[in-house]
């Protein structure tokens, strides 16, 4: 479900539920959580390489577990209190894990095959993005009425500009290399295979600087927390839609409708 390596100063956290390309069910998101922040507290490692297991990256939040009730109930469980200002020091769990965390050390995300819907978000919660050629993002949870409500509304404009990010938002369409390189969504663009070696070399590079003034500069080019901590409090607002329309979607799905990313009978 999870694998995790240390290659020298460097964390390798690969998301492995192959037979649902990756996807987070509560079981995943809970112990992704954990393993993120035993990396924020380790002195042995400086970056972590979040990636995916047989050429997936992550297809977001588990649908079928939705559609059961299971990832539901794990959803409505995990309310931002109304004086939560500080992702730093008082950490929270969000649905897919992580996406909550503000971490002082760098998280890079190596993309094979699909990052969307709350794998785009995962992706978009790590600090740089390397990006395999035949690799792609999107929002594709629009198709079933699943709100983003891991940080994707508040990072996505931050990355990309208000303007794309309408666009990537409202359309749930398919973003490729290409464009994603093009729109900044993507930090490298490398062969297909390549986006953990990339990553890898990318992260080992890192940890050659002295890491204080690095974390320094990290954290003061990000939102302040108490700025990400309401931005995420005012987007969790919109986690009613899935009981109201994301879990009819979820059902939708697990029953075989837009399987292959045929959605033409949506």
């Amino acid at each position: 479900m999870l694998q995790i390596e240390t290659r020298d100063r460097v964390r390798v956290i690969t998301l492995d539920r192959p037979q649902a390309r990756n996807a987070v069910d509560p079981e995943l998101a809970r112990r992704l959580y954990a393993v993120m922040l035993d990396f924020e507290v380790d002195d042995m490692v400086d970056v972590a390489v979040l990636t995916g297991a047989d050429g997936a990256f992550c297809a977001g939040f588990d649908l079928k577990s939705a559609a059961v009730g299971v990832g539901a109930d794990w959803i409505s469980g995990l309310d931002i209190p109304e004086d939560w200002t500080d992702p730093a020091g008082h950490p929270l769990p969000a649905p897919m894990g992580p996406s909550r965390l503000m971490l002082s050390k760098p998280v890079i995300a190596a993309i094979e095959g699909s990052a969307v819907a709350g794998g785009m978000e995962l992706a978009l919660w790590c600090d740089m993005r390397v990006m395999a050629d035949d690799a792609q993002f999107g929002v594709f949870c629009r198709r079933w009425g699943v709100p983003l409500i891991d940080g994707g509304t508040v990072r996505l404009p931050l990355v990309v500009g208000q303007g794309r990010a309408n666009d990537l938002i409202l359309t749930g369409r398919a973003v490729a290399s290409g464009e994603a390189a093009a729109i900044g969504l993507a930090d490298r663009v490398v062969p297909p295979g390549q986006a953990l070696r990339a990553a890898l070399e990318l992260a080992a590079s890192l940890t050659r600087f002295p890491q204080g003034c690095l974390r320094a500069d990290h954290r003061s080019a990000r939102l302040p927390g108490a700025e990400l901590a309401a931005r995420l409090r005012r987007e969790w607002r919109s986690a009613g839609m899935v009981m109201a329309e994301g879990v009819a979607g979820a059902a939708r799905f697990a029953a075989g409708a837009g399987r292959g990313g045929t959605f033409d009978a949506l």
